[in-house]
């Protein structure tokens, strides 16, 4: 895991100087204390960081130009598989919105949307444990050159913290 806990990293930088021109930025790896969720991201992207929720199950990170970044975990609450949830997305999403991509793998989950001038991507990793990480990124659709290429590296990040330290 840690191989691709570092082949997500470089991409995540990668991506930075394709969708930049500022000076290259350090990658950030948040590490909740309550669910062990970890994603990385670039900090001088989302760079205004919020206060950790409540009830400690994650933070979020804003960015000047009106994009937001996500992370926390849970635990499981219904038999949801990777399957199940990105079809319950497709058959039932929210008002206005528009599912535009998913995928699945045996334990996670992606699901992007728009609704109205706003980009939704969305991944969720499943334990066994009955714990669920994740990682939701909001960006106005302008600004979709700039984010398009970093939701990706970000999301592939996201993993509990026991695989990261192994």
């Amino acid at each position: 895991m840690q191989r691709v806990c570092q082949t997500g990293l470089s991409a995540l930088v990668v991506a930075l100087s394709l969708a930049t021109t500022v000076a290259p930025a350090k990658p950030f790896t948040y590490i909740n204390a309550r669910y062990g969720t970890v994603c990385t991201f670039l900090s001088q992207i989302f760079s205004k960081p919020m206060p950790e929720s409540l009830n400690g199950d994650g933070r979020k990170w804003l960015s000047p130009d009106g994009a937001s970044l996500s992370c926390y975990g849970g635990y499981k609450l219904t038999e949801d598989t990777p399957d199940s949830l990105v079809e319950k997305e497709k058959a039932d999403p929210d008002s206005g919105e528009k599912v535009t991509y998913s995928k699945t793998g045996k334990n996670w989950a992606v699901v992007s949307s728009t609704k109205g001038d706003k980009i939704f991507y969305t991944r969720i990793v499943f334990e066994k444990e009955d714990a669920i990480h994740t990682v939701w990124i909001e960006y106005p659709a302008s600004l979709r050159a700039k984010y398009d290429p970093l939701v990706g590296a970000i999301g592939d990040s996201l993993h509990g913290a026991e695989q990261h330290w192994e």
